[in-house]
């Protein structure tokens, strides 16, 4: 499969961190350093738009390093980019640490993952079938 990438001047191309590395490094496309204070959210830009092909979607999900060292997360995690969009991705950081955190451009802030996408019908009907668990949810299987 091969996905077309298109990059605004100066924007860097989504790479992986290894051979075996299951997302692309999505990096942020600043004029300008962005500092984000704890408990605030921005919108990043990466300055990079792509074609996907039908039926499979790019989530864009938090990078383990700044989730740990600095509180950064995806907020929507993981944000959907369908497969019929062409617009510029962007990336909303949340700081949830106790620190301001500077992004700077070219910062590696996310990764991306693309991954088919199923669509099966949805039938409407009067009663599930019933199983074990049944209704049960958070925690009724145990702790």
């Amino acid at each position: 499969m091969k996905v077309e990438i298109r990059l605004k001047a100066g924007a860097t191309m989504p790479t992986r961190g290894s051979a075996h590395a299951a997302g692309y490094d999505l990096c942020a496309h600043l004029s300008e350093p962005k500092v984000i204070s704890s408990g605030d959210r921005a919108l990043i830009p990466t300055g990079m738009s792509m074609a996907l092909p039908e039926g499979y979607e790019a989530q864009v999900r938090p990078r383990s390093g700044l989730a740990l060292k600095k509180g950064l997360s995806v907020l929507n995690s993981p944000g959907t980019i369908d497969a019929d969009y062409r617009g510029e991705v962007g990336v909303i950081l949340v700081n949830l640490g106790q620190e301001p955190v500077e992004i700077s451009n070219g910062m590696r802030i996310a990764q991306m993952v693309i991954a088919p996408v199923s669509a099966p019908e949805l039938i409407p009907v009067l009663a599930l079938s019933e199983t074990e668990r049944s209704a049960g949810g958070f925690g009724s299987t145990g702790v």
